[in-house]
């Protein structure tokens, strides 16, 4: 049986690349992004594209409207929308630590509350984190704002997993190592990682589909290199 599945992010990365495997399978997507131009380019027929800015209430309306009206419930949130600023701490700009968290952690919060009413028991959402977020692991200068906010993200998902056991949803989080998008060239200008933004889409879409049958308020680790 097909699946209603909402992306975040959607615009380039691992979130575009998800967009195109879905393709003309059996599942319905809607695409959000601040940009809908590089998704509705695809011409899918099972995707919908709507502009939208996590870290605006009035977008996140919008999308829980649509949503009310065409589909009635969701079954697969993928929370795959990151913001990324590379600079010395002592440099950050309040409003910068702040835009990072407001994509990062705040707007994941705020998604998430717009759609719950429409996700049941075999729900499943998940956030796209980062292995700079792990406690423990390997932690890089420049990546103050984005690492913390991470962290923040990896405990959200393991809280709220264990307020909703009962009820549903399952909340779980990949955190993920290098794999060759634009923010890891942002992050790590000249590095190639050994892992595709298709690849690691492909895996993702595998285990947002699959996981919560095992898994319930686990952050995974998905990394084969450092960075």
């Amino acid at each position: 049986m097909g699946k209603n599945i909402i992306i975040t992010g959607t615009s380039r990365g691992i979130g575009y690349q998800m967009v195109g495997l879905l393709a003309d399978t059996e599942h319905q997507v809607i695409a959000l992004s601040r940009d809908a131009v590089p998704v509705s380019g695809l011409g899918l027929t099972n995707c919908h594209c709507l502009p939208c800015d996590i870290t605006q209430k009035g977008d996140l309306i919008k999308v829980a409207d649509y949503i009310g009206e065409h589909w009635g419930r969701v079954d697969i949130l993928i929370h795959n929308s990151g913001n990324l600023v590379n600079k010395p701490f002592s440099q950050l700009k309040a409003e910068e630590i702040l835009q990072c968290y407001q994509v990062n952690v705040f707007g994941v919060m705020h998604l998430t509350q717009q759609l719950l009413p429409f996700m049941g028991k075999k729900g499943h959402v998940v956030g796209i984190s980062s292995m700079g977020g792990v406690q423990g692991s390997a932690k890089f200068p420049g990546l103050t704002a984005y690492s913390s906010s991470k962290g923040a993200l990896n405990t959200l998902i393991e809280v709220l997993a264990e307020e909703y056991k009962d009820s549903g949803p399952s909340f779980n989080g990949l955190a993920l190592g290098a794999v060759q998008t634009e923010m890891l060239e942002e992050a790590f200008p000249g590095y190639k990682a050994p892992i595709s933004a298709k690849e690691m889409a492909s895996f993702v879409l595998d285990f947002a589909l699959n996981g919560n049958r095992y898994y319930n308020g686990k952050i995974l680790p998905v990394s084969s290199t450092t960075p």
